[in-house]
């Protein structure tokens, strides 16, 4: 171990140091800025008929679709957080990945406005009613994951002592860190570049699954965490059998799948799916923590 220590502490530093967390917001950010007003430009030379654009996800026919565009790069990063939290603590880890959601939700509430129809009918078109179901959806989110963080106990973070065979444990969670940053900013460009080309390049309109870089990206994005989440729990039986943590990592990993499963179906089962996913992360929490207190 003591020979690949330089090899670590490189690819550590490089990855997922604190310098390099600072640096990824900065530049995430800048980026987010600057697509906004490109995004707005596009919008404005549509709109003038300047440009012609084959826009089959309709986001250059209104300027508050423009809004969708650097919460993109937003989530980009959230999902740098999500992975830079994965060897420090799991219930900020977990708490990730239900602001990710949460975060697509909302994005997806900026891109509904700009389709909105102010009718008497409200609920009877499809597009107000989905809007409906995000708001209502992104309060109950917020809230509950609020109480997901007031739930956690902090045991994590407050034990600076970690005996050896955690450490070990987080160290080999620091290298499966390492391993999915590669792996998700791959994803990611080869997901933008076939969202791109299918609304803009393609002769023909593409399908659904291809319009919706949700289901390019993040339903593999999910894939991926519910994998290294079952990997990591099978490895966490080499160093604890506490069976609170078992069923809370357990647990972890089910409300994952649910919001995964949430990218295969529309309308107000989608939106239900992910609450459901939430509210189980936080009764599981917080099971284990009344488990842990009579402990």
């Amino acid at each position: 171990m003591r020979k690949n220590e330089p090899i670590f502490n490189y690819f550590y530093s490089k990855l997922l140091s604190e310098k390099v967390r600072e640096k990824s917001e900065i530049v995430i950010i800048s980026i987010a800025i600057v697509s906004f007003i490109l995004h707005l430009a596009l919008v404005t030379l549509t709109g003038f008929n300047l440009v012609q654009l084959n826009d089959y996800a309709g986001i250059f026919r209104n300027p508050i679709a423009a809004i969708y565009t650097p919460f993109s790069f937003i989530l980009i990063y959230e999902v740098y957080l999500l992975v830079y939290y994965l060897p420090k603590s799991t219930t900020i880890y977990i708490g990730k990945q239900y602001e990710i959601i949460t975060l697509i939700v909302i994005r997806g509430i900026f891109r509904d406005l700009a389709k909105l129809e102010f009718t008497s009918n409200w609920f009877a078109v499809h597009n107000d009613l989905k809007f409906t179901y995000d708001i209502i959806a992104t309060l109950l989110l917020f809230f509950l994951i609020l109480i997901f963080y007031r739930l956690n106990s902090k045991k994590e973070e407050a034990n600076d002592h970690h005996p050896v065979t955690i450490i070990k444990f987080i160290r080999l969670k620091n290298m499966i860190a390492m391993c999915l940053i590669p792996i998700f900013l791959f994803l990611a460009i080869h997901g933008l570049t076939r969202w791109i080309n299918g609304n803009f390049f393609s002769i023909s309109q593409m399908v659904d699954s291809i319009k919706d870089i949700n289901g390019i990206f993040f339903n593999e994005f999910f894939t991926i965490l519910i994998l290294t989440d079952v990997l990591l729990l099978l490895i966490s039986f080499l160093y604890t059998d506490k069976f609170s943590k078992v069923i809370r990592n357990s647990g972890f990993i089910i409300s994952t799948i649910l919001i995964k499963m949430s990218f295969s179906v529309e309308g107000m089962l989608n939106t239900i799916l992910i609450v459901v996913a939430v509210v189980f992360g936080v009764l599981i929490l917080w099971i284990h923590n009344k488990y842990d207190n009579l402990a």
